[in-house]
């Protein structure tokens, strides 16, 4: 099991690195006759690149994706489909400094210790850079879950220490964060600002809601929704949390306060976060990530070199403040993914998926 490849039906292996030729994706498993074109997925990725100011790294990649196989006349063909985007800004010397020093908060130790042998340009495979072709991918999954009906929104609802505590989607493409709360949003663009005087990184939470989703997704025992959910935003590297619903707000409640009252017109509230017994309800799928801070940070922090002599380091090269809003397309492509791969598994047992 090399752990490159994600989902059941709608498969999807990733490769590449930060400073490799390219990354990219090939899906495996999307049904035939889905029209298709590089607009389509540059949309999505635009929203992911780098290079847009404020909270984001200055790398300038332009991120453009080539569709290398599986569409014939604009049209997928069934066939594997083959995604590339080429690496254009990697500045691998700037990374020299860190060729024996183990980075604070990086994967470089756990990938040594895996390997025997790590790539110290930008962090090579366990880079936020491999997030793009997630992000291709869920474009293409997008599509298909479009013909669903079935959409998937993800803004920020945490910033630092900063919430928002207003819940307007309507707003969220007004403000470079995505966020539901513009009061909010101007208070997360003052500490962004000045955390980065500081030399220092913000962490945040992101909310996903998916509005649509038909009844009766979700595979019980062990590859339940939610479960399947809490597997596809986990593996993004900067999420160290994930709830669904009230999540662990459901831990101080009484069953009185959680349990969700059914009536005629459907859920009367939605602790649930649309899915019970791992199994998806008809109501809105709402879940929620934790997101690190970026351990590339500009101040002076202790570490090791690879002989354990203790050395300290400032974290050179070009680095986000926050995650967030990047990460939020990378949210919703994992979530488009594991929903394209649960509706397609549903069908094989039901004409009304």
């Amino acid at each position: 099991m090399a752990g490159n490849t994600f989902g059941s039906v709608f498969r999807v292996t990733t490769w590449g690195e930060s400073h490799g030729t390219a990354v990219g994706a090939t899906i495996d498993g999307c049904p035939p006759g889905i029209e298709l074109d590089e607009t389509a997925i540059q949309q999505d990725l635009n929203r992911r690149r780098p290079g847009t100011g404020g909270a984001a790294s200055p790398r300038k990649e332009p991120d453009k994706v080539e569709i290398l196989s599986g569409i014939f006349e604009g049209k997928t063909t069934g066939t594997p489909i083959s995604l590339a985007i080429f690496n254009k800004d990697a500045h691998s010397k700037s990374y020299d400094h860190l060729k024996n020093i183990f980075r604070p908060g990086h994967g470089d130790i756990t990938y040594l210790k895996k390997y025997g042998v790590r790539d110290h340009r930008g962090g090579g495979r366990a880079s936020a850079r491999e997030t793009a072709a997630r992000v291709a991918a869920g474009a293409v999954a997008r599509i298909l879950l479009k013909q669903h009906a079935i959409t998937v929104t993800a803004y920020t609802t945490a910033m630092g220490d900063i919430r928002a505590t207003q819940r307007d989607l309507s707003v969220i493409t007004s403000n470079r964060l995505f966020c539901p709360d513009l009061e909010a949003a101007e208070q997360m663009e003052q500490l962004i600002a000045q955390t980065k005087k500081d030399g220092d990184t913000l962490g945040g939470i992101v909310e996903i809601s998916v509005q649509n989703c038909p009844a009766g997704l979700g595979e019980p025992v062990f590859e339940k929704l939610d479960a399947a959910l809490a597997g596809a935003l986990m593996s993004i590297g900067a999420v160290k949390g994930v709830e669904v619903g009230a999540g662990f707000a459901a831990a101080s409640l009484k069953g009185s306060q959680n349990n969700d009252p059914l009536t005629a017109d459907g859920f009367a509230s939605n602790n649930s976060g649309g899915i019970l017994a791992g199994i998806s309800n008809g109501d809105e799928l709402i879940s929620r990530v934790a997101v690190k801070p970026i351990p590339s940070i500009a101040k002076e922090q202790q570490t090791i070199d690879l002989e354990h002599n203790p050395v300290s380091v400032k974290i050179g090269g070009r680095h986000d403040i926050s995650a967030i809003p990047r990460i939020i397309p990378v949210c919703e492509a994992m979530v488009c993914l594991t929903l394209a791969d649960h509706l397609l598994r549903q069908k094989t047992i039901s004409t009304k998926a």
